[in-house]
């Protein structure tokens, strides 16, 4: 498979839907998304349940059943991913696309070393010999910037905190030295400065590295501080996309009950803003 390398945009995404049906109803959880994705940090925020995550699993073919994606358009470096099969879409997913999930604890191996999962994924993506795999996942694990690799190289994943699992997962990720990463709240579950550290890695791979980043989050100031742009997602629908330095000053009002609704330890309010929501905006 030969993927283009220009300045072309990594990622381009028309009309993106993602339906599931039942004997009931059907659902829509996405709709009619259309975006690109260049060399840089896109943000994508909403309450939960708008389609941030789906948004993510529909790009990766990972939608589970009985969901259904569809588009106009969907290209990765130049290839059309809706006209190829399972096997040469799963040949993209981990070698050129990969995602970050939420919570570690339910993407490590509770039975394997971290550094054993790692290795294995070196091993899957490159010809090499264990030893290589280890060395090579060594060196992954002070990239993240993990203290005293060799130790954690041992460690079970119940023996690593939140923050550490975050960064063991983003070590697997190098791997297979992505394009593409999607990284769903990788930091929702962290205190501020894990927090700080894990998006500090992450900002170095999009610059040294030139990959692309899809970062799914709730937390609108995080997202306004860290990204370059920002999609916001209601209901499965595109409200606003902007600069992320522009966040807050959105124009819609979608976006900014958003921000409202945020606590301001400055402007102290006995209550906070209900959100308020407009059928219009789903037309």
């Amino acid at each position: 498979m030969t993927l283009q390398s220009t300045d072309q945009p990594l990622l381009e995404i028309s009309n993106l839907n993602v339906h599931f049906h039942s004997k009931v109803e059907t659902t829509h959880a996405v709709r009619g998304l259309s975006f690109s994705l260049g060399r840089e940090r896109l943000g994508i925020v909403g309450e939960s349940g708008s389609g941030k995550s789906l948004t993510g699993r529909a790009i990766l073919d990972l939608v589970p059943h009985p969901g259904r994606v569809s588009a106009d358009q969907m290209t990765f470096m130049g290839q059309d991913l809706l006209t190829m099969d399972a096997k040469q879409r799963g040949a993209l997913r981990g070698a050129h696309m990969s995602m970050v999930m939420q919570d570690p604890k339910f993407s490590l191996n509770p039975v394997m070393t971290v550094g054993r999962q790692i290795a294995e994924s070196y091993r899957a993506h490159r010809k090499m010999s264990r030893r290589q795999a280890k060395e090579e996942a060594l060196h992954a694990l002070e990239s993240v910037h993990i203290r005293e690799p060799n130790r954690v190289y041992d460690l079970y994943p119940h023996e690593v905190s939140g923050g550490m699992g975050q960064r063991i997962m983003i070590a697997m990720v190098l791997a297979a030295e992505p394009e593409l990463l999607i990284a769903d709240e990788p930091t929702s579950a962290l205190d501020v400065t894990v927090q700080m550290q894990v998006l500090a890695i992450l900002d170095d791979l999009v610059k040294e590295r030139g990959m692309g980043l899809i970062f799914i989050s709730h937390d609108l100031p995080l997202v306004g501080s860290f990204c370059d742009r920002v999609i916001v997602l209601y209901n499965g629908r595109v409200m606003e996309t902007l600069e992320a330095k522009d966040l807050a000053n959105a124009k819609h009002p979608y976006t900014q009950g958003l921000l409202n609704c945020m606590p301001d330890l400055d402007h102290r309010n006995e209550t906070l803003p209900v959100l308020q929501r407009d059928k219009a905006w789903l037309v």
